[in-house]
């Protein structure tokens, strides 16, 4: 919000304060301003003049020559360049001597042999944003009302002497959206009284009724509270005063006419929007008020025809829409320089319904940012009335008696129970309750005083953020000062924060897959339906949680599986040059079973990682390897062991997304339950392919189950004293049978003297025939207390291979 300076004083005393020092008591008591911009660029010593004459150059066809009285002892010779200057013109003339913006400097010049006492201004060359003034203005020197007196200041005529607080407020501080919010604000801070402009001066009404002329009628009661119309007849439609142009032009705003600037100067004055409409482009003056039709159009005022959808409140005469409630009107209905008759509008139109119908058509105003955050509904008929009385003032209108309106509902002031003792607790302060009144007084809210140290505080509907006791601890601070507020120790007892036992498994996986070699990555919970059909993950039977309002569909539905996530961070880093690629994510997915939630989706956590590219780069010891499924089963293994999982086992799987042959899922067996802790493999080739990468490695490991199974505690044991014994075997088996199942009979038969088990070796081919592999594994045997003897260990690693012979009809390869 940018506040004018000279515009402000209109409303309270600023006397004794620069702009300055407003700024920094504004920003002290919580209401940040970003900047205080100088209006003027650095001009000085231009004034108004009358052009008297104007005579061609008598060696330039482009240049003039002017004769200019600028109020002094005699006319002014100017030689002017611009095509519209013209005699009898009141312009702004820079004398000899004047400083113009960029410290340029004015001084007697000669222009084709005829002498130049000044220079006559254009916008721009007085440092203006020409952005806000018509095009014609911008080509060429600045004309000034005939009525402006000669040897005025420019700068005051242009109020380029103001100066321009831009506020940076929070989302709940929309009631500073205006000039009396402002105004009340520097009030409350300075204790300085408020003067409100009379509503009602230089208003003319005729002996019409307004319900003669305009009918209201409300359809929509959820989204329209209080609509209400004046009838305006008689109008002229001109450029508005000087001084309006330039309050808004300080406001950044661009002037149009007479009737649109008045209801942009009421807007940002009282911080309710309006609209006007042309009243004989009205079917029978009706004003209908009703959500839109499914697929309805209409062609707004920047001439796009827009489509518009039923959750959008409209503004009709019955017929036809004539705008989008609080958002922008229609072109059928705008005010032209044709127009005599208009319809003022003010009305309360609910905030979520002009939030959402701004964001689908893409159209974001200064009337539809105000009403999203709630205008003063006590402001509806006081704006009407202020915006009829400028136009009756300043382009002859006519008002009809009274306002044709429908009121719905009325939003009455909040009142609150404020306790002294309370206040004082909260803040740390030891104020009285005659302090805490004339604090709260500064607000000018009414106040009750009650036994016991309570004051019963009546909130006006201006200050909409205001609806609990501890809203007026806050502002009682402010207006305190913070830097009154006593530093005190904190009493009571605390608690010492830790992590739960849950947090600290998570972050211990964090940090061994971190060490393993992998970066974390954090990504979006929302994603594209197509990314969840193209892997489903491990919960392939749940449903996409589907957002109601999404901002696009690439982030339209609920993640069920953080693999996909991971393949966009691989495909992206890998377009980008990366050519080994090494992920994790630790986050939730969100499952539901039904096609319409009407339930919370449950949520689960899952450790999903990616590989994929080398492994290790080119060295000069060795050649570059890409990674395979084992690097992945090292990493799972490593981490299962860190969290002191013992056991798992590996079975081969086939779930949708995976690799057929290269899959498995890990499982934590025992007699009382099993336990899928996840499953593992490489992404599916033609996945792989879609997405333009390498052979790629994929794992989704349940976290809820890790953590249950975990025995994240640390554990010693004393170095080996005695020697170990080792048994190497080659046994031939069928090619199906899975080397795990292998290792855990093994471990089941030789029993606590086993102390490891390495498989070093695989082989296939036509020395043990088809349908065969040959596995070489190595036993390390060892007793805690004394020394093994070579029978022992025989007849244990016999155990072993009787075992494996009978169960898998393993042969010892000879």
């Amino acid at each position: 919000m940018k506040v004018s300076y000279q515009w402000l004083s209109d409303y309270i005393d600023l006397s004794g304060l620069s702009a300055t020092e407003l700024a920094e008591k504004l920003t002290r008591s919580g209401i940040e301003v970003d900047v205080v911009e100088q209006r003027n660029k650095g001009v000085h010593q231009v004034v108004v003049g009358l052009v008297k004459t104007r005579e061609k150059h008598p060696d330039a066809d482009k240049l003039s020559v002017c004769t200019v009285d600028v109020g002094g002892e005699s006319d002014l010779q100017i030689v002017c360049g611009a095509k519209n200057v013209d005699a009898g013109q009141k312009v702004p003339v820079a004398v000899v001597g004047a400083v113009l913006p960029d410290n340029f400097k004015i001084k007697r010049a000669k222009l084709r042999g005829v002498e130049s006492q000044g220079m006559i201004c254009s916008a721009k060359e007085l440092g203006m944003n020409d952005r806000l003034l018509p095009k014609e203005i911008q080509e060429g020197i600045l004309v000034l009302p005939e009525d402006t007196p000669i040897g005025a200041s420019a700068l005051a005529v242009l109020g380029l002497d103001d100066e321009v607080l831009e506020l940076d407020l929070t989302p709940n501080r929309s009631d500073c959206l205006s000039m009396l919010g402002a105004a009340y604000e520097i009030g409350a801070i300075t204790g300085r009284e408020v003067n409100l402009p009379n509503d009602r001066e230089g208003l003319s009404e005729s002996s019409l009724s307004a319900e003669e002329k305009v009918k209201v009628k409300i359809d929509a009661p959820d989204q329209c509270y209080h609509y209400a119309a004046r009838y305006v007849e008689n109008v002229e439609i001109k450029a508005s005063p000087l001084w309006i142009q330039n309050r808004l032009m300080a406001a950044g705003i661009r002037p149009i006419n007479i009737i649109v600037d008045v209801t942009n100067y009421v807007m940002l004055e009282t911080g309710q929007p309006l609209h006007a409409f042309d009243y004989d482009k009205l079917d029978g003056g009706n004003i209908v008020v009703r959500m839109a039709r499914q697929g309805e159009t209409i062609v707004t005022l920047d001439d796009v025809e827009r489509k518009l959808d039923s959750s959008m409140l409209l503004i009709t005469d019955g017929t036809k829409p004539v705008a989008v409630a609080g958002v922008m009107g229609a072109a059928n209905s705008e005010v032209t320089a044709a127009t005599s008759r208009i319809v003022l509008e003010s009305a309360y139109f609910a905030g979520p319904s002009v939030r959402k119908a701004s964001r689908q058509l893409g159209l974001r105003s200064e009337a539809s940012l105000r009403f999203e955050k709630e205008v003063n509904p006590e402001m509806v008929l006081a704006a009407l009335n202020r915006a009829a009385s400028l136009i009756c003032q300043y382009a002859g209108g006519k008002a009809a008696a009274q306002v044709s309106q429908q009121i719905i509902r009325k939003t009455e002031p909040v009142k609150i129970d404020l306790s002294i003792e309370k206040l004082n607790e909260f803040l740390g302060t030891s104020l009285s309750e005659n302090e805490v009144q004339s604090l709260l007084a500064r607000l000018q809210f009414p106040i009750q005083s009650a036994a016991g140290g309570t004051l019963t505080v009546t909130v006006p509907t201006r200050r909409g953020d205001i609806t609990r006791a501890v809203d007026l601890y806050e502002e009682a601070a402010r207006l305190h000062g913070y830097d009154h507020i006593p530093t005190t120790l904190m009493e009571g007892v605390t608690t010492p924060g830790a992590l739960n036992r849950t947090q600290q498994i998570r972050r211990a996986m964090r940090t061994q897959l971190s060490q393993s070699g992998l970066q974390e990555a954090i990504t979006y919970s929302l994603v594209h339906p197509r990314q969840q059909a193209e892997f489903p993950g491990e919960y392939a039977n749940a449903k996409p949680v589907k957002l109601a309002m999404p901002m696009s569909e690439e982030r339209s539905v609920l993640r069920t599986s953080i693999i996909p996530n991971l393949l966009e961070t691989a495909e992206y880093n890998l377009n980008r040059g990366s050519e080994r690629i090494s992920l994790f994510e630790i986050g939730k997915v969100f499952l539901t079973e039904e096609d319409t939630v009407t339930e919370q989706p449950e949520e689960k956590w899952l450790l999903s990682i990616l590989i994929s590219g080398e492994v290790s780069p080119l060295q000069w010891s060795e050649k570059p390897r890409k990674a395979d499924f084992f690097d992945l089963k090292g990493i799972i293994e490593k981490l299962l062991r860190y969290l002191g999982i013992n056991g798992s086992s590996y079975e081969a799987a086939q779930p949708v997304g995976y690799h057929p042959g290269r899959t498995a899922e890990i499982w934590m067996r025992s007699v009382e339950k099993s336990v899928k802790l996840g499953t593992l493999g490489q992404l599916h080739p033609d996945l792989q392919r879609h997405k333009g990468l390498e052979e790629t490695y994929i794992a989704e490991l349940d976290v809820e189950a890790l953590v249950e199974l975990s025995e994240f505690t640390i554990q010693y044991r004393s170095l080996p004293r005695y020697p170990s014994m080792a048994r190497d075997l080659a046994l031939v088996v069928d090619a199906s049978v899975e080397v795990g199942r292998m290792e855990q009979l093994a471990w089941e038969t030789a029993g606590d003297l086993l102390e490891s088990i390495a498989v070093f070796d695989i082989y296939t081919g036509e020395r043990i025939g088809e349908g065969k592999k040959s596995v070489a594994l190595s036993f390390v045997y060892r007793h805690p207390e004394r020394t093994l003897t070579d029978d022992q260990v025989t007849e244990i690693n016999n155990k072993v291979i009787a075992a494996l012979e009978q169960t898998f009809a393993a042969e010892l390869r000879k």
